[in-house]
């Protein structure tokens, strides 16, 4: 429909020249000769500028629709550029702030450690002594587990001089010694160990209620003693004790329910 519509356009354009052409011609000399533009070259040649221009059309048409395509996509890629922005400038205050945090533990860690250094100065020394004191504590009282006991007094000399061993647990253990010490003077126990009776080594069942009363039985109950404080050493109990002693070590072995026993212990000596 367009076609038509432009082919009558060009024709009423190309009669329009030929109408003017014509009252030349009659104005001029009959004689002269006078050659007129073919209408039809005319038209074809309208049509062939025609169609170059739409075709540009179209191709500009085409270069508009790529370049707002292009348009929006560096704009969305714009947007994305900008969001990922605000979480780095988030991101980094986050970390300011923890950065901030850290310098303050780490400003209050060298205060505790330069604290702890004067501290450590002033509980080591009295760490060494309190062993020292453990270890003379031993030598005076009743000589029960006296192996067990010296091992571990050892054991903390040990420690004391380990890099690898912090403070704290050091004076951790020394405390536990202590308190195993301590424990010694509430308590009831039986042991087997071997004790040196008329020059020949023998094995006995040693009874130890608290630090009160040390007592030795041998296997054949052929033998029974005691520990006696005031003149340091061993020493044998009479017949009677041999029954006694005996159901200590029962009672100490959890054999029988705790009952009343008569052993020898040391007579309270009055003060001066």
């Amino acid at each position: 429909m367009m076609i038509h519509k432009v082919y009558r356009l060009l024709c009423a354009c190309a009669l329009a020249p030929m109408a003017m052409a014509v009252m030349t011609i009659a104005a001029q000399d009959a004689d002269e000769e006078i050659i007129l533009p073919d209408p039809i070259e005319i038209l074809s040649d309208t049509l062939v500028v025609q169609n170059q221009s739409d075709n540009s059309s179209v191709g500009s048409q085409e270069k508009i629709s790529d370049l707002s395509n292009e348009t929006q996509e560096l704009l969305g890629e714009y947007r994305l550029v900008l969001q990922q922005i605000d979480r780095l400038i988030a991101y980094n205050d986050y970390v300011e702030r923890l950065i901030e945090d850290q310098e303050s533990q780490i400003i209050d860690i060298n205060n505790q450690l330069e604290e702890f250094a004067l501290i450590e100065r002033g509980i080591v020394p009295l760490m060494l002594d309190s062993i020292e004191t453990i270890d003379k504590f031993i030598d005076l009282d009743v000589p029960f587990l006296l192996e067990e006991r010296k091992a571990r007094v050892a054991r903390l000399r040990t420690i004391m001089d380990q890099a690898d061993i912090t403070v704290s647990e050091k004076y951790r253990q020394i405390m536990d010694a202590y308190q195993i010490e301590t424990s010694y003077s509430s308590d009831i126990e039986s042991y087997t160990g071997f004790l040196e009776i008329d020059g020949e080594t023998r094995q006995v069942d040693f009874l130890r209620v608290g630090r009160t009363s040390l007592t030795y039985q041998t296997p054949d109950q052929d033998e029974t003693g005691f520990w006696n404080k005031e003149t340091a050493a061993w020493e044998s109990l009479p017949r009677k004790y041999t029954d006694y002693v005996k159901e200590g070590l029962r009672i100490a072995n959890k054999q029988i329910t705790p009952d009343l026993i008569q052993l020898p212990i040391e007579a309270p000596k009055e003060r001066d």
